[in-house]
């Protein structure tokens, strides 16, 4: 395994991150969620992403109960907050400083942990002023309760005020989890050279583009039953946009790319991201312990110029560049 430093801080994460969005406590039965965590582990990897709101709280609780007895020293466990985990209250969303403290302390239970390595705003909120968010996780970081702090799809601007003020509280935003892949770089104009500048790290969801780009969904036919394409609960809504017969048919031409160098498609589509130096981590997720050990098999490959050349003459006209695709909710409510 291939471990990078995370922003400008001194800890250092897989390449590869297990997290359990879409998986743990929803699509996926407890003892094969555990299996796939004991096959992480097993691969070398030591990151683990979660989020209280992942199945309503009990992906949290299952990542727990799958680490538990794990030395704690070894790994790397990042949750988030910001979305509601119940009935939606008045104060049950956002990032203010009643929501953050709360949700942190039901976090480390479920997490079976007195501490998260990274504690992350899920999304930015326009509703809460952005200093009462930073001093609460300022003084979750000051209670031994986090680490360090990261943010999730927040845009250049956001970052760059977030990063300003955790500055000037003592405490290190070194992250931002944002989706990407070759056909969603949203991120690419704008929050890659912010990030760069700030030393903020990249770990990225949706690598594979929700299993689109491992090449199994096939121009002119339905998706498979049981496929996250044809599971409602699963992504289907998020992965219509690339079910179009022009993507899937410009995606099997990266098939013989793959093949020449003795890579999957889903291999090839994680060693892209992870050719971006900005990227400390991808996340994989798995409904089955062996994709763990085919998607490690993606970190540490070189992909030469050439290569890089190639996917992006198929890939880029079909990818979202848009950096206004970055957003956050226009209200907690939304």
């Amino acid at each position: 395994m291939e471990f990078r430093y995370l922003g400008n801080s001194g800890l250092k994460v897989s390449a590869l991150t297990y997290g359990n969005w879409l998986t743990h406590g929803s699509q996926v039965e407890n003892d094969t969620a555990t299996l796939c965590v004991r096959a992480a582990l097993d691969a070398g990897i030591t990151t683990f992403d979660t989020a209280d709101t992942y199945a309503n709280t009990v992906a949290e609780s299952v990542l727990g109960d799958a680490l538990k007895g794990e030395r704690r020293q070894s790994l790397e466990i990042f949750t988030k907050a910001y979305f509601p985990t119940g009935p939606k209250g008045h104060n049950d969303t956002g990032l203010s400083r009643k929501h953050i403290f709360e949700s942190i302390d039901g976090s480390l239970r479920r997490l079976q942990t007195d501490y998260v390595d990274l504690y992350q705003a899920h999304r930015y909120d326009v509703e809460t002023p952005l200093e009462e968010t930073m001093q609460a996780f300022a003084d979750v970081v000051r209670q031994g309760k986090a680490l360090y702090i990261g943010v999730s799809e927040w845009n250049a601007q956001q970052l760059r005020a977030g990063h300003a003020l955790a500055r000037e509280l003592g405490i290190q935003l070194v992250s931002n989890q944002p989706q990407y892949s070759m056909l969603w770089r949203v991120i690419d104009a704008e929050v890659v050279p912010a990030s760069v500048e700030l030393g903020v790290s990249q770990i990225v969801w949706s690598p594979v583009a929700q299993g689109v780009l491992t090449g199994k969904y096939l121009p002119g036919q339905p998706p498979l039953a049981g496929s996250r394409a044809a599971d409602a609960k699963g992504g289907a809504d998020m992965i219509s946009r690339w079910m179009s017969d022009e993507v899937l048919t410009n995606v099997q031409r990266l098939r013989p790319i793959a093949d020449d160098l003795g890579l999957t498609m889903a291999q090839l589509a994680l060693a892209w991201v992870l050719q971006n130096q900005n990227v400390a981590s991808a996340i994989m997720g798995a409904s089955r312990p062996e994709q763990v050990a085919d998607n490690v098999k993606a970190v540490g490959v070189t992909l030469e110029p050439a290569v890089m050349a190639q996917i992006d003459e198929i890939t880029r006209a079909l990818a979202e560049v848009d950096p206004r695709k970055t957003t956050s909710p226009e209200t907690r409510l939304a």
